[in-house]
């Protein structure tokens, strides 16, 4: 059960990454493309983390994904908020 759940996760952070580049290729807003990387990176962070069977993420290497996601959204939002 908790493989089809962290499935769903990643499949649900996928899905996530790919409307924002939809947005991203509408408008060209850089904010849309870093908001899609960073919600690939957390998928990738879950499906890594159920393959790996690692039990405690904040003390592993994967954990530097996550905050490498959150990173570039905040690097992002802070240079949107800058240029405007």
């Amino acid at each position: 059960m908790l493989d089809f759940l962290s499935g769903a996760i990643t499949l649900g952070f996928a899905a996530a990454g790919l409307f924002f580049l939809r947005f991203w290729s509408r408008t060209r807003d850089s904010l849309f493309l870093a908001f899609a990387i960073a919600f690939w990176l957390l998928g990738l962070n879950q499906a890594l983390l159920r393959l790996a069977d690692i039990p405690v993420e904040e003390r592993s290497w994967l954990y530097l994904l996550r905050l490498a996601a959150f990173s570039i959204i905040l690097i992002s939002v802070w240079n949107k908020n800058r240029r405007s």
